[in-house]
């Protein structure tokens, strides 16, 4: 924190004391770090961006929605009203018959039934046939109907101004060439889902029109199918009776001659249709492929045998007997290698164990030998049987081939029976089908429910119209927003800098006018001043350490109000005991020396270039009316300030001054454009940058802050200067900087400050619209930033 106790060392002017020499030539000057650069991140969708958009451009969305209702009226007073009539038609699939290619099919309830029926609803022929019934063609009415969309309809909706066409001109044939195209143009056949209905909509200007067409495009439907249905019906029937005798007459000769070759030839069948000997054939064929299998697995079992593998075969492991046997051996084989041990082999016990054991060992072998036998003569018996069966399918064959000669005619002849008796037995189900011609006559659809004449057009609808044109007119307001978002580049918003920039705000310095602006500095208990006191508070707190003991006030552009800060924070801070300098370091364009009102005859660049006595040194720190703050100003404008501000006697004497007072704020120029303002951060412990709302481009603060880092500047934090508090979009989204609350301790009625904060706030007031000024400086800065991103593009 400030150090409050430490003794001046820098008097007021008309006190004796001077400064010290040293003043110029003291060691290297320390830093410590302060602030903290906020990391940049990027927010999602908000509802209450969303929302603070829509107060922002209220007005552009409010007008952009009354044309859009405009728009949707006009639409609808220059459109043509129409009605609209339904008949639905139920299609009686399953009893339908149709005849296709001399046979009777019965249809399928599938889709593909409907579609086609709704495919000759929407016909030409059945068009032709509804405008007939009626006589449309006669019509000039429903022949030349009004225009659908004009503006004369406004006119005629709006004084019944109509023009009666005349049907003279035409020819019979080009009137009903008209009549079905307004037949076909304005019909509709739907599918209603999952049902076997057919909605048939027609639409017209004149309701009697919607309703009778409709109507007779289904009856026109229903006589047109019947019509096709009977005549269709007639022909088959007579067409099947002469095919029926003459099949049938084919039937009996073919089955006369098949009897009379099988006598003559000795051919005997089974009852399926196969020959003795075809069937012989196929039993010995059968018999032999399982005598081979039978002989291939006895073969294998023989070669085990052969190979002295027969204890290990199936059988003999399968012997209860054997299986006995060998227990027995391996029981006294064991009592003799454990007597062994014991006993010698010439002992009579050991002797009498060894003749058991070989005799269990020669019955178990007559037993494997006995099994191995029966096996030997199974597998002959299987060559044997093979043998047999080869020999008979032999003779069999002979047979059948003898047989074959004889079966080729009969084949034929047969073939030719089986075909005649087919088509016999085929044309008799269709005679019986189409026996009863009534059926074939039955309707194939039937109307469910005749349209009614309508007593509302259906279009236009004033709703829709108006839903439509509101939402395409408040798009196009989006697209506008959107497109004016783009184009405005600057800072509008302290949430905008900290996502930009990653710099903390410090402060929201409010919005003064020119007029009141010397007021509302002088005045302490203004917006203006509060809000300043509330950037000292946050300066206090930017560090471990309290607020940095050299601050440097800096902007990227030019008239953002860092002079009138640096003049602002020297105040605040002096009035709370702390010893406060203020460098004007702006050797360009000075200003702090006007608001100090105080002359700039002397000042920093004399001290840089040694152009000021050593007894007037203590005269060139100037006291102020405000206790505890000092002003160094900047004196002659030099042609070289960036030299002189780069020097080593620079850093030397902001050092020493470090020293000498609680806090030192340096005014400096502009980063954009010059090289003093990265020259004096490196100097200073902490940087302060104000940013002006709606003013400086977020491309030049960008550039601006990079500068300043690049150059090993420690930015503490920005302050937004020219915030329009008393804006309504601005208090809805930024509820605690409500004017009221800053301008405590007026009174209700006294007319609110606003208007801007200015560098040159010294100047004298002139009259000047500050919705004017504020919808210059967005122009401004919207082409500025167009022309940047087409530069960037390029």
């Amino acid at each position: 924190m400030l150090d409050r106790n430490r003794q001046h060392q820098i008097v007021a002017p008309g006190q004796s004391q001077a400064l010290s020499a040293d003043l110029f030539y003291d060691g290297a000057q320390s830093y410590s770090p302060y602030g903290h650069d906020a990391s940049d991140q990027r927010e999602g969708f908000s509802p209450l961006k969303l929302l603070f958009y829509i107060v922002q451009y209220r007005w552009l969305i409010a007008i952009m929605a009354a044309a859009g209702l405009v728009a949707g009226v006009v639409v609808t007073m220059m459109q043509t009203p129409k009605y609209q009539a339904t008949t639905q038609l139920e299609v009686l699939v399953p009893s339908a018959k149709v005849f296709q290619d001399i046979e009777v099919v019965s249809e399928d309830s599938d889709v593909r039934a409907f579609l086609t029926a709704r495919e000759k609803l929407k016909s030409r022929a059945l068009a032709q046939r509804v405008v007939f019934q009626l006589g449309l063609s006669e019509k000039p009415d429903f022949l030349f109907p009004t225009s659908d969309f004009s503006i004369s309809n406004i006119f005629y909706r709006a004084f019944k101004i109509s023009k009666s066409p005349s049907i003279q001109e035409k020819t019979p044939e080009q009137r009903e060439a008209i009549a079905i195209g307004r037949v076909l143009n304005d019909l509709s056949v739907n599918l209603v889902p999952n049902t076997s209905l057919l909605s048939i909509t027609f639409t017209d200007q004149k309701p009697r029109y919607a309703s009778d067409v409709a109507n007779q495009v289904a009856q026109s439907f229903i006589d047109q199918r019947l019509d096709q249905t009977s005549e269709t019906s007639d022909l088959a029937r007579q067409f099947i009776q002469e095919q029926v005798l003459q099949v049938k007459e084919k039937l009996q000769k073919s089955e006369e001659a098949l009897v009379a070759y099988a006598k003559d030839a000795g051919i005997t069948v089974t009852g399926d249709d196969k020959s003795l000997i075809g069937s012989n054939i196929e039993a010995l064929n059968t018999a032999l492929a399982t005598a081979i299998q039978e002989r291939l697995d006895a073969g294998r079992v023989v070669d085990q045998i052969e190979k002295g593998r027969g204890a290990s075969l199936g059988p003999v492991l399968e012997s209860e007997g054997l299986q006995k046997l060998s227990d027995k051996l391996a029981d006294l084989t064991s009592q003799y290698q454990q007597k062994l041990g014991i006993l010698k082999p010439g002992f009579p016990e050991m002797q009498q164990l060894q003749s058991q054991i070989k005799e269990l060992q020669r019955l178990y072998n007559n037993g494997i030998l006995a099994i191995t036998d029966s096996l030997r003569l199974k597998y002959q018996e299987a060559l044997n049987k093979e043998a047999d069966l080869k020999a008979k399918l032999a003779e069999m064959e002979n047979q059948q081939v003898v047989f074959n000669d004889k079966n080729i005619k009969y084949t034929i002849l047969k073939r030719e029976v089986d075909s005649n008796r087919s088509q016999y037995d085929s044309l008799i189900a269709k005679l019986n089908e189409v026996g009863v011609s009534s059926e074939l006559k039955t309707q194939s659809a039937a109307i469910v429910d005749f349209a009614a004449q309508p007593t509302a057009p259906y279009s236009p609808r004033l709703s829709i119209n108006v839903s439509v044109a509101l939402a395409l007119f408040l798009a196009l307001g989006a697209s506008v927003i959107y497109v004016i978002e783009l184009l405005n580049n600057t800072f509008t918003n302290p949430e905008q800098i900290e996502k930009e920039l990653g710099l903390p705000i410090l402060g929201i310095l409010p919005n003064v006018d020119d007029r009141e602006f010397v007021a509302s500095i002088a005045d302490q208990k203004s917006g203006l001043s509060e809000a300043y006191r509330s950037l000292r508070t946050s300066l206090q707190f930017s560090g471990a350490e309290g607020a940095p003991r050299s601050l440097l006030v800096t902007s990227s552009e030019p008239s953002e109000g860092k002079s009138t800060t640096s003049f602002k924070l020297g105040q605040d801070f002096a009035a709370l005991g702390a010893r406060v300098l203020i460098v004007d370091s702006d050797l360009r364009k000075p200003n702090l020396h006007r608001l100090c009102g105080l002359d700039n005859t002397i000042g920093l660049s004399n001290l840089l270039t040694n152009t000021v006595r050593r007894e007037d040194l203590g005269t060139i720190f100037r006291a102020t009316k405000y206790p505890n703050m000092t002003v160094l100003t900047s004196g002659t404008i030099p042609p070289n300030p960036a030299d002189l501000l780069s020097s080593p006697k620079m850093a030397l004497i902001l050092t020493n001054l470090g020293k000498r007072f609680d806090l030192v704020i340096i005014d400096a120029p502009p980063v954009v454009g010059l090289s003093d303002a990265p020259i004096l951060s490196r100097l200073a412990e902490g940087t302060l940058m104000v940013i002006s709302t709606n003013q400086v481009t977020r491309k030049s603060a960008k550039t601006a802050l990079k500068r300043l880092r690049a150059a090993g500047a420690n930015v503490v934090g920005a302050a937004m200067s020219k915030f329009a508090v008393n804006k309504f979009d601005y208090n809805y989204a930024y509820k605690y900087m409500n004017y009221q609350y800053y301008s405590y301790g007026t009174d209700a009625n006294t007319p609110k400050i606003e208007g801007k904060v200015d560098d040159r706030a010294s100047q004298p007031a002139y009259g000047k619209s500050p919705a004017l000024s504020r919808l210059v400086r967005r122009i401004r800065s919207s082409v500025g930033g167009f022309l940047d991103r087409a530069k960037s593009i390029s």
